[in-house]
């Protein structure tokens, strides 16, 4: 019998490259394997996304033809076995033979046997000649991150580290390291659930750049503030700890009822509104408005690799477009004084500086993020005092989430 692991792998495998869903959605269907079994799943399937480059370039000469799609994807999950989770020779020839007949392709056991066993050999020598970080890189993306590409995808190579808010009291759990700007960070690999203080709410999941934006509203005690976009609820948590009286907006009812559900563990009260803003007026204008805006996702690719697997370049012109639409509307939520931060976890630049271009003109201003604000990440802050990090960012402590963030204010 085929190896669980190499199984459900095999399952995300498919359901990103050929169906095109979402990882975390083909992950949520894996629900008949064993936690264990689907915790190494999950590495073992994003590890091919992340490194599909440069497993096809090692496959590469030992292919006469290209193989169906199933076949490549078995030979890219033995490939990784071997070449990036260190799984032992036998083991990974074994478990990729297994599953290839598990799979209905008996007729390609042969072939996987036998270019796997010469992976097991080669492979490794082959893989250090590669230029990877490019290998694994769509063309359109290096070329958009222009000088830092190399950065950039050097660290998308590597699994992200825990990053976790803790809620204002709460001491750095033991094993974590504090990092400058407030976050607390695990290496790793690291189950939350583990963590003291996860299921009473004393801390939540949030990667440290993701933070950041919350954190630059600068809501005071008693101001009446907007969290768009809310879901999952991490700058709604950070906004209601601040003191405001916060009311989360959200379009999707499955993704209200995981925000609702982690204020409820958090102990946390919200106003909590489903409905799409470009529809939806408050009663009253708001203090402040955070749009964390739906976009590329290229920023969290360490994260969430298939991002590099199912975005196109077409896809971050449509959002671009959505997202000039999103600011309108939250400005239009604004009293006059009344300040939006507006981010996106995206690297790409057309949906940045150019969307707040975009919005200024039309009874707005931009108020840039001042050195102060940014001294513990005086790296994140560009000349023009817009937040932008990135995974390379602090490479030696781990990187971080690539973000873009700004300030309007309504005159």
């Amino acid at each position: 019998m085929a190896d669980p692991t190499r199984e459900g792998a095999f399952d995300l495998l498919s359901a990103v490259l050929e169906r095109r869903r979402s990882l975390d959605d083909a992950f949520a269907a894996l629900a008949n394997l064993e936690p264990r079994d689907r915790a190494a799943a999950h590495r073992l399937g994003a590890a091919v996304l992340r490194r599909a480059g440069t497993l096809d370039a090692v496959l590469e000469p030992h292919l006469r033809k290209e193989p169906p799609d199933p076949v490549r994807n078995i030979l890219r999950i033995g490939a990784a076995g071997l070449l990036l989770l260190d799984t032992p020779g036998h083991a990974a020839v074994a478990t990729a033979v297994a599953l290839t007949r598990a799979r209905g392709l008996a007729p390609f056991s042969g072939l996987v046997n036998a270019i796997l066993r010469k992976v097991a050999t080669g492979g490794a020598a082959a893989m250090a000649d590669l230029d990877s970080p490019r290998l694994d890189t769509p063309a359109w993306l290096w070329s958009s991150w222009g000088k830092i590409a190399r950065a950039i995808a050097t660290a998308h190579q590597q699994e992200a580290p825990l990053d976790l808010t803790l809620r204002p009291g709460t001491p750095v759990p033991e094993g974590a390291v504090l990092l400058p700007t407030g976050s607390v960070r695990f290496p790793a690999g690291t189950r939350v659930a583990d963590i003291p203080g996860f299921d009473t709410g004393a801390l939540w999941v949030q990667d440290a750049a993701a933070a950041l934006p919350a954190k630059l509203l600068a809501v005071r005690p008693g101001e009446r503030v907007a969290d768009l976009c809310a879901a999952p609820g991490g700058k709604t948590g950070q906004l209601i700890a601040a003191g405001a009286n916060v009311t989360a907006v959200e379009r999707d009812p499955a993704r209200m009822e995981r925000l609702a559900g982690n204020l409820a563990r958090w102990g946390m009260k919200a106003n909590l509104i489903t409905a799409d803003i470009l529809e939806w007026q408050p009663s009253e204008p708001f203090d402040a408005i955070l749009l964390d805006a739906p976009c590329s996702a290229t920023g969290t690719i360490r994260r969430h690799p298939d991002v590099m697997r199912l975005k196109r370049q077409g896809d971050v012109r449509s959002m671009a477009e959505a997202q000039d639409r999103l600011i309108a509307a939250a400005l239009g939520m604004l009293r006059p004084g009344g300040r939006l931060v507006y981010s996106v976890c995206s690297l790409q630049p057309e949906e940045g500086a150019p969307r707040i271009g975009a919005a200024l003109g039309r009874g707005v201003r931009s108020d840039p993020f001042m050195p102060h604000e940014l001294e513990t990440i005086p790296e994140a802050r560009s000349p023009d005092g817009y937040l932008h990090t990135h995974p390379a960012i602090w490479p030696e402590a781990g990187g971080m989430d690539g973000f873009f963030a700004a300030r309007l204010v309504r005159t």
